[in-house]
């Protein structure tokens, strides 16, 4: 097993043992008057805490740093949809995906994007912007899109990995796909049940491993369509067991394609059509001693070429264990690479391009687009030098154009009028026909030609295809009749013959076939003649009439889709839908938000961003990368403004507000909370978390969550808000960090060191809107004065709930710490639990907080938590309070 050690330093220690006492001394004004500063000591330790960080955040940056998702899924442990294991490089992830492609139409000159109905596990890049599978665990058995939430990836009682779906209730489940060891481990001395982990290893192998670090089983042996570097082609001599590569069927369907890459019986490395017909079309050397002087030769070639140079070492081994191909890369941390199977029936070696943010293919074999075996399919001519290579043969047309369009030919071409053949009635070996043949020259013949000895002349040829209903085809060359049956496959243009030769191939039509192109063809020269005279007529109306409602009837917004599907709205329509920003629903750190409504009657929040300086291009790039984040615990961003300095974002607006108005507001008893939807948004949130810090490409880190920036739908989902918008001001955050003063009570200890900002900065405010959300009362509050007619003003007592919270947890009276107003009734269990969870999130050190993926499983009963300890910021804040306090 490989993986690596992660090293970690300090960067805030230093500050925890002085915060208590710099926040107590520093900030106390100047007075002669013992009395009076003996009263300021009691105001709480988050009002001073929050006006020292409102003034040295307008000093600290916010930077990005991702931290890895766990690589490893032990029993009792669940990968579900929306969840992943990253190797320890970061380089891999695995997890559930359905596969989409966004294709260009040559034939309409169109873009078109499809996704697939099926969801399947697999193993991806990581770090690479395009989406790139490398493994498929259940390419045959792929999920139904309406069963992917109950979709899980788990131990079974027997020790396997298995994809199971529930079918809604704990104890029915079908089967999807398993690793199967038992079978392959009968024999063996290794007992299947002590399977400890399932581990995904740095080299993008997902390896099932025992207590002991046994391996039972690794997707290595099981390969799909592509071969990472330790990858094996070949097979045990003792076990017999071979390993091959299979082509997909098409940039949607993970099935098995067409083509298989394999050692055959001598050893030598073989492309084969797997059927109908099954072919070998290609080798990698002529036998198994060339095969050892071709590997220098290749590490030549690839040593050569600048963009794979020392990335890539071919192998070839043969002992009396097995014999297989390989090849390493020496720094897997960093290469890109891979070798591909393609749908089309090439092998393909694939290098990343940092520069063009794109896969580049630095080599094919075959070279020859069309040498693989029927990679068109039927009735179809295939041109190695044209993109597309293939196109239906005369009269025939595409058996399914979505198919080619996502690279799936193999159902080929199918005719548009079927041919007039008959059987005689009295005699089955007389047919009548009134087909013809139209020649198709410059082009290799099809496969399994038969000759046909008596037919010494063409005109004999044609008869002797006519004369029965199946033959489709026919040749004639050098006094050789040679005719198809069925379909007609491997049919490639061959640029070196002459045009005036006659060995070409003569396909079967139906004679109105050829009538009705030309009765088609005169249809179109009337119908285009007759639009023109018609279109130009209408062309001075139509531009008269644009001119007209341009000025009358000005569209609410325009660049529909131009930035992700980002709508780009105007500033006037903005400022109308808002009725001049005279609604406001909230601020925070970037900006303030206003109620709109659009001309369809939709309503939006809109914000408008204060101190975003970027021009309009980087703005726009800034936007499409936010646009591109969809989660149902975060709001969604419909568009945008960028006109000359206004930055505005546009959102879908949460009818119940946010969770601030919703916790904090008093006297409607009805709107209280119960316990259940508490949690539920508090699982929620977490979700919403872990999605921008460990499930986006770019780890988004929020750096201002407080309950006012937690939104809450219609049916009480939590959606977090102003997520990404660092983005937005660029690096001068001093314009932002300065009206941070008024949220500060949730912001981390670290935003005083002036050090790099993680997002375990966002877990401290999570933690913070936990206990919020427990208590139904702000963090921050001062009790009802003791004496209030005193001429020096004393308190009863402080109250900081955080520190009253972790205190009463170690006590064990959690019930005394949840919101008076739900009356009692509340899940103990989850009450204990959230509020462990809670003052994990708030310790000092950012290095003892979970990660928001931890505090998912936790709070989803799939992890368990121990006592967090008092952090020691809040410990010496209870002392120097307990001190200050008059008796």
């Amino acid at each position: 097993m490989d993986g690596s050690d992660i090293t970690r330093e300090t960067s805030a220690e230093h500050i925890i043992a002085s915060c208590s006492s710099l926040y107590i001394h520093s900030l106390l004004p100047s007075s002669n008057s013992r009395a009076e500063q003996s009263t300021f000591t009691l105001f709480p330790m988050p009002l001073l805490y929050i006006l020292l960080l409102g003034f040295l955040l307008s000093h600290t940056p916010c930077c990005c740093s991702s931290a890895p998702a766990s690589d490893t899924l032990t029993e009792g442990q669940v990968l579900a949809v929306g969840d992943k294991l990253v190797s320890m490089n970061g380089k891999y992830a695995l997890g559930f995906f359905q596969p989409a492609a966004s294709t260009i139409s040559k034939s309409q000159n169109t873009t078109s994007s499809r996704s697939s109905s099926s969801w399947y596990l697999g193993i991806w890049f990581n770090k690479i912007p395009v989406f790139t599978v490398v493994w498929v665990a259940n390419r045959e058995e792929p999920i139904p899109h309406p069963n992917i939430n109950s979709t899980k990836l788990k131990f079974s009682s027997d020790g396997n990995l298995v994809i199971v779906i529930n079918h809604g209730d704990a104890v029915t489940e079908s089967l999807v796909w398993s690793t199967c060891i038992v079978n392959r481990t009968q024999t063996s001395s290794i007992n299947t049940t002590t399977s400890g982990a399932a581990v995904l290893l740095n080299s993008g192998n997902l390896a099932l491993l025992t207590n002991s670090k046994v391996m039972l089983w690794q997707s290595f042996d099981y390969p799909t369509d592509i071969a990472l570097s330790g990858a094996k082609l070949g097979w045990n001599k003792v076990t017999g067991f071979s390993r091959k590569f299979m082509s997909k069927k098409s940039l949607i369907d993970m099935g098995l394609g067409s083509y298989s890459l394999e050692l055959d019986t001598s050893g030598v490395a073989v492309l084969k059509r797997r059927n109908n017909p099954s072919v070998v079309y290609w080798h990698w050397a002529s036998s198994k001693t060339s095969s050892l002087s071709v590997i220098p030769t290749l590490k030549t070639i690839i040593d050569l070429d600048p963009r794979t140079k020392g990335l890539m070492n071919p192998i070839y081994v043969d002992n009396d264990q097995e014999e297989y191909y390989m090849y390493t890369s020496p720094d897997e941390s960093s290469s890109s690479l891979f070798v591909s199977l393609d749908i089309s029936g090439q092998v393909k070696l694939n290098v990343w391009s940092e520069a063009n943010l794109a896969w580049q293919t630095i080599c094919a074999e075959p070279a020859d687009a069309c040498t693989p075996a029927a990679t068109c399919g039927p009735f179809t001519v295939c041109n190695g030098n044209a993109q597309p290579s293939c196109d239906c043969m005369e009269s025939f047309s595409q058996k399914s154009p979505q198919d080619w369009e996502f690279d799936d030919r193999t159902g080929g071409c199918i005719r548009n009028t079927p041919l007039h053949c008959s059987t005689s009635a009295n005699n089955q070996n007389m047919t009548s026909s009134t087909d013809i043949f139209h020649p198709i020259s410059q082009v290799t013949l099809p496969y399994n030609p038969q000759s046909i000895d008596v037919a010494t002349t063409q005109s004999k040829c044609e008869e002797a295809c006519l004369s029965s209903c199946s033959c489709t085809a026919y040749s004639y060359n050098n006094s050789r009749c040679s005719v198809w049956h069925g379909e007609l496959l491997s049919v490639n243009l061959n640029d070196g013959i002459d045009n005036n030769s006659k060995d070409a191939l003569y396909l079967r039509l139906a004679a109105s076939a050829k009538f009705e192109k030309r009765k088609k063809k005169a249809t179109n020269i009337r119908v285009v003649t007759a639009a023109s005279i018609i279109g130009f007529g209408l062309l001075l109306m139509l531009v008269l009439l644009l001119l007209i409602w341009k000025n009358k009837f000005k569209p609410l917004y325009n660049n529909q889709g131009s930035d992700g599907g980002i709508i780009a709205f105007r500033y006037t329509d903005l400022v109308r839908a808002t009725k001049n920003f005279s609604e406001k629903l909230g601020g925070g750190g970037f900006g303030s938000v206003y109620k709109g409504v659009l001309k369809d009657s939709t309503n939006i929040a809109v914000k408008r961003l204060d101190g975003a300086r970027q021009g309009e291009k980087q703005f726009r790039a800034e936007v499409s990368s936010v646009g591109l984040i969809q989660h149902i615990n975060i709001v969604k961003l419909i568009g945008f403004c960028c006109e000359g300095d206004h930055r505005l974002l546009v959102y879908e607006h949460m009818v119940n507000g946010s969770l601030d108005g919703i916790l904090f507001e008093k006297g409607n008893a009805a709107s209280v909370l119960d316990w259940n939807t508490r949690y539920q948004i508090a699982l929620g949130v977490a979700k919403g978390l872990s999605y921008l810090h460990e499930s986006c490409h770019k780890c988004i880190i929020h750096c201002d969550i407080k309950p006012g920036n937690i939104l809450v739908d219609a049916s009480f989902v939590p959606k977090i808000a102003d997520f990404g918008l660092a983005a937005f001001v660029g690096r001068d955050f001093s314009r932002v960090m300065t009206t941070f003063r008024g949220t500060a009570g949730y912001l981390a200890p670290e935003w005083l060191s002036g050090v790099a900002i993680t997002p375990k900065v966002d877990v401290y405010g999570f933690g913070m809107v936990l206990l919020e959300i427990i208590s139904g009362r702000r963090n921050s509050s001062l009790e009802t004065p003791y004496n209030t007619r005193s001429s020096t003003t004393r308190y009863q007592n402080v109250e900081y709930f955080p520190v009253q919270a972790i205190s009463k947890l170690h006590d064990g009276d959690v019930k005394s710490l949840v919101d008076p107003q739900l009356h009692g009734d509340f899940n103990l269990e989850e009450s204990e639990r959230i509020c462990k969870v809670a003052c994990w999130c708030i310790q000092d050190n950012e290095f003892d907080r979970p990660t928001m993926g931890e505090v998912v499983r936790v709070l989803d009963g799939l992890q368990e938590i121990n006592m967090p300890p008092m952090p020691r910021l809040l410990a010496s804040l209870t002392e120097q309070l307990g001190a200050a306090t008059p008796v």
